[in-house]
């Protein structure tokens, strides 16, 4: 056996490991997005119960690792040596591809990823067989590839999109109808009734996708309830409502233990089909090498693959180990699982993660249109009562979950329901598309997108819907490309590859962990009255160091054509402006939990606010035009406006120095220093625009795109100075009004 080969098992052994972390981290959000949105536990509790019912799908999982072995190729038409390039070429290509979504913190298909990335490695491979033998022809293809696959793949995509959200919407609306937000009082009378519907549907998913084949329940059992089903679904929840009538009268939470049995259904289900997506592959070529290590033939086909695999229940309970650590550590999973719980929640103030577009904006107007020809056709006490159904809760009486418990019950009741229907009917609807869309759908049903939201939902929605057809060309074209580069280039071709892959993960890594430790200042919208003062306070100090470190920066490499310093001094100019931007949306929250006498406080915290944002806006208006013109390769600046520049530095950074340090100290007795430094500095901006503007008409030789440069930096200083100087004034002020508690 060449020792290749023994390293492309050792590379695919070390590709599952990773696969299983990105790729739980990915679909974490299918089963932990009700719980997590309704909050109807605390953290660990919720992850535990999702933890169990992995543990309980890997070690019931069966029959679903043949897709990875000949789902969507003939094995026998391939030999051993390229069934292993075929197979690190895919798990390379579905590393890179999951990390990067995950990076984005969108949710995509592990279950689409594998199957058209198989596809693209296929390909590459048979493509580079019928280019070196002169016997086959690209017509050979198809004797190589099952290609009906990939269109059925495309077809389970469409279908689950529509689908998917209808149901959502029209299950939450009635849903919302019957109980209001207001719904303990109803929930009392019906809700041990509407929980066995939810149970019900729950349970036929776990036995019909998550324990069907596993050999826990009897083939005669499955085939008895699939032949009886509506007795059987009928029966169940007449059980269910009792026991779940029964536990109300005890004063048990039966709504909380609805959703919770919902979350370990779906994280069994998840764990018993989808394991395949993570581990399939790697131990397909484990098989193969031990095949071809038993024959001594390392050019046999690979027909053996179309055969039952045979999986050892250890490695099976530790790929479940590895996912239920990746649960708890991850914070890819409560990545991609914020950006479902930000597209479905509840809020009132302006953060959205994604901007508007054309196209949602076109969809409001219409939506608004039709919203007009509906208030002319149904009568106004009809409508009056439907929008008292759907009147929120005022917010002293809001929790801080994302949406309540009647939406929770209803996204799992509906995604469970649909994904076995599509299981029974041999449908190829995706756990990540249906669970998302039913999200949406209930989030449009349940007006959480209202006219100032709803462009930027939208928007969100359909950036991930893109990025689920992204996922399958993305996969093709990535694992195609590899594998015809391993084909032609052999070991050298892999090492470059692995390092490739190795060089992404680790950069993904770091720059994940930089973007969270440089957004751990932004102030927490969840944090007590005390601890957002304080936030407010140490994040001003914070900010206004950075300000003046990065103007000195962006001034000395521009002096010296510095364009790689000059773009980091931008990016992090950029991020100072988006944090402050997020803490002008953070203010409503926050003034909500200031104590209500506590006005002046909340007044001089939005000028504060206010003035910080405008401070970092100004600097970005520096930084980024000089990058810019060192980027486009233009004339430096002169040395006489070099010179006038280090001037007004040393002034900025005198003023700077002691904005500073009264900040740290909240010792505010040179303000008017301070103010005496602003006007002089004023002063010497003015002076040294009338120079630049002497040299001009003495028709010096001087660049216009540098003098609009030095125009606008000299511009932009004095604004950011004078938003400094107010900024100070605003929070010795505000301070001021801590102390004294008003």
């Amino acid at each position: 056996m060449e020792p290749i080969f023994i390293v492309i098992v050792i590379i695919l052994a070390v590709l599952a490991v990773l696969d299983l972390v990105v790729g739980v981290s990915n679909d974490a959000i299918n089963f932990l997005n009700s719980a997590l949105g309704a909050k109807v536990a605390p953290h660990y509790v919720i992850l535990t119960v999702a933890s169990v019912g992995i543990v309980v799908g890997v070690l019931t999982s069966g029959g679903m690792m043949e897709v990875a072995r000949n789902g969507v190729f003939y094995p026998a038409s391939f030999t051993f040596s390229e069934i292993m390039i075929l197979f690190v070429g895919m798990m390379l290509s579905d590393v890179i591809l999951l990390n990067t979504f995950n990076a984005l913190g969108l949710p995509t298909s592990t279950t689409v990823s594998l199957v058209f990335e198989l596809l693209g490695s296929a390909v590459a491979v048979a493509m580079f067989r019928i280019w070196n033998d002169p016997v086959l022809t690209a017509e050979d293809i198809g004797d190589f590839i099952n290609s009906g696959k990939a269109l059925v793949i495309i077809s389970g995509i469409l279908v689950s999109v529509v689908i998917a959200f209808a149901v959502g919407g029209i299950l939450m609306y009635f849903s919302r109808m019957i109980f209001s937000f207001r719904y303990k009082r109803m929930f009392s009378r019906f809700g041990a009734v509407w929980c066995g519907i939810s149970i019900t549907g729950i349970l036929y998913f776990a036995i019909f996708k998550g324990l069907k084949g596993s050999g826990i329940i009897p083939d005669y059992v499955i085939t008895g309830i699939s032949d009886n089903i509506a007795v059987a679904l009928l029966a169940t929840w007449v059980v269910a409502s009792v026991l779940l009538r029964i536990a109300q009268m005890l004063n048990m939470n039966i709504v909380r233990f609805t959703i919770l049995s919902g979350t370990f259904s779906l994280a069994l289900a998840f764990a018993g089909n989808d394991l395949v997506n993570f581990i399939g592959v790697p131990l397909a070529g484990f098989d193969s090498y031990l095949l071809a290590e038993a024959s001594g033939d390392t050019s046999m086909t690979m027909g053996a693959l179309a055969l039952p695999a045979r999986i050892n229940p250890w490695i099976m309970f530790g790929a479940g180990m590895i996912m239920v650590v990746t649960l708890f550590f991850s914070r890819d999973a409560m990545r991609v699982a914020q950006t479902e719980l930000n597209l479905s929640a509840h809020r009132d103030d302006d953060r959205e993660r994604f901007s508007s577009s054309v196209l949602s904006r076109n969809l409001v107007r219409f939506a608004i249109t039709l919203n007009g020809i509906y208030n002319y056709a149904i009568p106004g006490r009809v409508q009056r009562w439907i929008n008292s159904r759907f009147e929120p809760l005022p917010e002293g009486e809001r929790t801080q979950a994302s949406y309540d418990m009647i939406r929770a019950v209803v996204n799992l009741t509906a995604a469970s329901v649909l994904i076995c229907i599509g299981t029974s009917f041999k449908l190829p609807l995706s756990t990540t598309y249906v669970v998302f869309m039913v999200a949406m759908g209930s989030s449009l049903a349940d007006r959480a997108w209202g006219r100032d939201s709803a462009v930027y939902r939208i928007t969100g929605v359909l950036v991930v819907i893109a990025g689920w057809f992204v996922t399958a060309f993305a996969g093709f074209f990535i694992s195609l490309v590899i594998g015809i580069f391993l084909m032609w280039g052999g070991w050298m071709a892999l090492a470059v590859v692995v390092l490739i892959c190795g060089f992404v993960l680790v950069r993904n890594l770091f720059v994940r962990n930089k973007e969270i430790r440089q957004q751990q200042d932004i102030i927490d919208e969840h944090a007590g009255e005390a601890d957002a003062l304080y936030a407010c306070t140490e994040v001003v100090v914070a900010t206004m160091e950075r300000i003046s470190l990065l103007y000195n920066h962006m001034l000395v490499a521009l002096f010296t054509e510095n364009r790689k310093s000059l773009k980091e001094t931008m990016q992090e100019s950029e991020r100072l402006y988006r944090d402050a931007k997020e803490r002008k949306y953070s203010i409503m929250p926050t003034i909500r939990r200031l104590e209500a006498q506590k006005v002046e406080t909340s007044h001089f915290y939005v000028q504060v606010v206010d003035y910080l944002d405008e401070v970092t806006k100004a600097l970005l208006h520096c930084t980024r035009p000089a990058f810019e013109h060192v980027d486009n390769n233009h004339r430096g600046l002169t040395e006489e406006q070099i010179i006038d520049l280090k001037m007004v530095n040393d002034e900025v950074e005198n003023i700077f120095r002691h904005v500073n340090r009264m900040l740290k100290e909240k010792d505010f007795s040179e303000l008017e220093d301070v103010l005496v430094m602003r006007d002089a500095l004023f002063d010497t901006i003015a002076e040294r625009i009338k120079s630049q503007i002497r040299r001009i008409k003495a028709g010096d030789n001087i660049s216009t795109r540098g003098s609009a440069l030095y125009f606008n930096i000299l511009n932009e200083t004095k604004i950011m100075m004078l938003q400094s100087r107010n900024l100070l004034k605003a929070q010795a002020y505000f301070l001021e009004q801590i102390a004294d508690g008003r």
